[in-house]
């Protein structure tokens, strides 16, 4: 049920976009300590942006999830600000996160929902 989109104006050759995506399952199943096998992630890279009015590497992020705790979204922020950083070398005060919590209801797969 997690779904987690990255944007970034950084050029990834495929093999990288395949590892980044592969890393950033494990990374978004295990701070939201749930299981890989609901995680979808979608990735555009080499996307026109602008952050601060530079066009140097960042980063936009949408994590969405059943049951988002907002107490721990500091610590997602700060893990995954990290992780980014270190894959893709995109400074941290260079990214944005937004997090979305979203009612069971509203949330379908398989023909229902959660």
């Amino acid at each position: 049920m997690p779904y987690c989109r990255l944007e970034t104006n950084l050029s990834l050759s495929s093999a990288q976009q395949q590892h980044f995506l592969a890393n950033l399952s494990q990374k978004v199943a295990a701070l939201l300590q749930k299981p890989e096998s609901y995680v979808m992630l979608s990735l555009a890279p080499n996307t026109p942006m602008l952050f601060a009015g530079s066009d140097s590497p960042c980063a936009c992020v949408s994590l969405k999830s059943i049951g988002l705790p907002e107490d721990q979204t500091i610590e997602f922020s700060k893990g995954l600000c990290d992780f980014i950083e270190t894959e893709l070398e995109i400074p941290s005060p260079r990214i944005y996160i937004e997090f979305i919590n979203i009612p069971r209801a509203l949330w379908g797969w398989d023909g229902r929902t959660f």
